[in-house]
């Protein structure tokens, strides 16, 4: 293939020009739009006090399918769905970002202090939370049989489980939330993903053997179980890896360099999915970026100063990945009264069941008052986890796609009013305080030694 004129290449087979460059030109215009109106959209709901990251939603919505996107416009919004699906690479990056930081809340000297709690509290909301979803969704079974099956409620059970870390480290990290009910409330969000993942296998098993009559001992235990033993597996080599070539830099630059490249090669590898006979060899990309954030942490002595370094570095990242998220948002789900409903039963009973298992575990590994009362609350956020579980159920056929319709309803709800409870729990126990006078006049600061350094 030989080059022809600027942002061309002559295909020899047919001799015409292809022009590649609009293609470039509308990804870079979206993904810029994202970002800028994000962003503009954090000050315009700064009156309303609202976190960043339900600002980003919002915003992701308003350039989505179902606002300016509908226009369609190159480059000034999402005119679908697939076109946001094509940017998915940054949303698998980002929670790669995401899971590496979430690793750092995983060292030693912290793991000896709320390690056996966040443990108990980890599992127990989980399993609470499946067992009452379970519950209330058998009793919409009953009054409704033609709308909702036994299969069906029992996948949906299982994504209960699923939190957002996501959604949770940005409200901690725009509000540099500090206490015990942040230091427990990280490694509860990263066990979270371990024992979901455990759950949904062995109830989707379940779901899946009611559909086809057919047991599959292979999907319901051997599989989850190699999935997490070699995502923890993998992360624990990639962190080893990580911190023996950052002893051959001395710039503080190219540790960070390697650093960020290390959890781009990490989130790539861990895409990696094939089978060994019966056996579905993949790997949980949280899982494995997590545990290369917790090695590293832990045995790399500098880990502190990088980790640092590359969350400053992922802030537009992140951005980015919320905004994409909210034009992902699928609001034709409104349209359906039956989703309506039991997405309603099961936003309702998910968050009882997160509360109240939070509430007595917390109770049971003496917590403090405020971990025990507002721990809970800072568990309802739900995405990312949930929306890859429900994207499985969908081999069920057409009763996956109810599966899908009714996590896509929950989700939307979860991540628009979820972050705003989070801060607010957190407020309420004590972990975010308010911003210092000196801090919210920074601008005005800098501005002033600026002008001061000109008329000198």
């Amino acid at each position: 293939m030989s080059r022809g004129k600027r942002g061309a290449f002559l295909c020899p087979a047919d001799q015409q020009y292809i022009y590649k460059g609009s293609d470039f030109l509308t990804t870079l215009l979206s993904v810029s739009v994202a970002l800028m109106v994000g962003l503009l959209m954090t000050r315009a709901f700064k009156p309303l006090k609202l976190p960043a990251v339900t600002a980003y939603l919002i915003a992701g919505v308003l350039i989505g399918p179902y606002c300016l996107g509908a226009l369609g416009i190159d480059g000034l919004g999402f005119p679908s769905g697939e076109s946001v699906a094509a940017l998915s690479l940054i949303s698998e990056v980002a929670l790669g970002f995401i899971a590496f930081s979430i690793g750092n809340e995983f060292r030693m000297e912290e793991l000896k202090k709320t390690g056996k709690q966040a443990f108990v509290i980890g599992v127990f909301q989980a399993l609470a939370a499946t067992l009452f979803v379970d519950l209330a969704l058998l009793a919409v079974h009953f009054i409704m049989p033609d709308k909702l099956t036994v299969p069906q409620l029992i996948t949906l059970g299982a994504i209960a489980t699923a939190t957002a870390p996501a959604a949770t480290l940005m409200v901690v990290r725009q509000y540099k939330a500090k206490g015990p009910l942040t230091n427990l409330l990280l490694p509860i969000v990263a066990l979270d993903d371990a024992v979901g993942l455990i759950v949904f296998a062995v109830s989707f098993g379940i779901a899946k053997t009611l559909v086809s009559g057919q047991v599959d001992l292979f999907s319901i235990i051997v599989n989850p179980i190699v999935e997490i033993f070699l995502s923890l597996l993998l992360g624990a080599v990639m962190g080893w890896v990580l911190t023996q070539l950052e002893k051959l830099f001395n710039s503080n630059t190219n540790r960070l360099n390697l650093t960020i490249g290390a959890v781009f090669l990490t989130a790539a590898i861990s895409m990696i999915d094939f089978h060994v006979g019966p056996v579905h060899v993949s790997f949980s990309s949280l899982l494995v970026c997590m545990m290369l954030g917790t090695v590293f942490c832990n045995i790399c002595p500098l880990s502190h100063d990088l980790m640092a370094g590359a969350d400053k570095w992922t802030s537009p990242l992140f951005a980015t990945f919320f905004v994409l998220s909210g034009a992902e948002l699928e609001l034709s789900v409104f349209a359906d009264w039956a989703i309506v409903v039991i997405g309603i039963v099961y936003i309702l009973f998910r968050c009882l069941g997160k509360y109240s298992g939070t509430f007595v575990s917390a109770k049971m590994t003496k917590c403090s008052p405020e971990i025990c009362k507002y721990l809970g609350v800072t568990l309802f956020p739900q995405a990312g986890v949930a929306l890859g579980m429900c994207s499985i159920a969908m081999q069920l056929g057409a009763e996956g796609t109810l599966i899908r319709n009714i996590t896509l309803f929950a989700v939307l709800i979860y991540e628009v009013f979820g972050p705003v409870m989070t801060r607010q729990a957190l407020t309420a126990a004590g972990d975010i305080t308010p911003i210092p006078h000196e801090v919210k006049m920074r601008r005005h600061t800098k501005l002033a030694e600026a002008k001061e350094r000109k008329t000198k």
